[in-house]
């Protein structure tokens, strides 16, 4: 009886230990890297108006399209493959890790932009000068959630280089061009920006029209942003 009540009472100290172990294993299995408190990089809020402050880069207009454009195609950075453990598809994920707010150059997903070979992001070419300095100055002001700061947009301005360009580039190009040409439609030079201007999809898409397959993913320009588009197109979509 006693040897019975014994091995009872080993039996159950080895099921409460190989518990425990497997509890620390799961525990541990779920450790991640600390996830940056967007609350304290924006004064206590989730996000920043950005027309408030003179100067900085909005995150929400000139950062985020960058991000998800080039990077969150499926089999990279979308929430369902998160290569190499990064999710960047909206600005909680994007600052979970990689940012070091107030410093781009100690921040990897900064300094990533500028590696060569298997080490190059995107693999599929380099992002240009102008959005890197973009995704640059916006870590060094702080990697701040701003929105709602497209108050300089001037539908009246719409010059296929000075305003079409840079915002397809930074928009639509990173899903549209070699290499990685979704919907086999490519938007990286005028020549092929100007056939999806014929056909009516380039219009149609950003601006979500009914029949068209909305774009960009996940979100849409300004009013004033597809006003421009318009404008250049009723204006004859001309190379100037």
């Amino acid at each position: 009886m006693n040897k019975q009540k014994q091995s009872l009472i080993t039996n159950n100290q080895l099921i409460s230990l190989g518990f425990l172990v497997s509890s620390f294993f799961i525990i541990h299995s779920c450790v991640h890297d600390p996830l940056l408190d967007p609350y304290s990089l924006n004064e206590g809020e989730f996000n920043t108006p950005g027309c408030v402050y003179s100067g900085e880069v909005c995150f929400e207009s000139s950062v985020l399209p960058i991000f998800i454009s080039s990077c969150t195609q499926s089999k990279c950075h979308d929430a369902a493959t998160h290569e190499g453990g990064f999710v960047l598809t909206n600005y909680t994920n994007i600052v979970r890790k990689g940012i070091v707010p107030g410093n781009a150059n100690e921040s990897k997903l900064y300094k990533v932009l500028f590696g060569s070979g298997e080490d190059r992001m995107p693999p599929d070419g380099s992002l240009t000068q102008a959005q890197k300095d973009s995704i640059k100055a916006w870590i060094n002001q702080g990697a701040k959630n701003t929105v709602n700061c497209n108050c300089s947009c001037d539908p009246n301005q719409f010059t296929y280089t000075v305003t079409i360009k840079p915002l397809l580039a930074t928009q639509c190009v990173g899903c549209h061009k070699p290499g990685s040409l979704s919907g086999n439609v490519d938007l990286s030079t005028y020549t092929f920006v100007n056939t999806q201007v014929a056909n009516g999809k380039l219009l149609g898409t950003v601006s979500h029209s009914a029949g068209f397959t909305s774009m960009p993913p996940g979100s849409k320009l300004s009013n004033c942003q597809i006003r421009q588009i318009t404008n250049w197109i009723n204006a004859g979509a001309i190379n100037n």
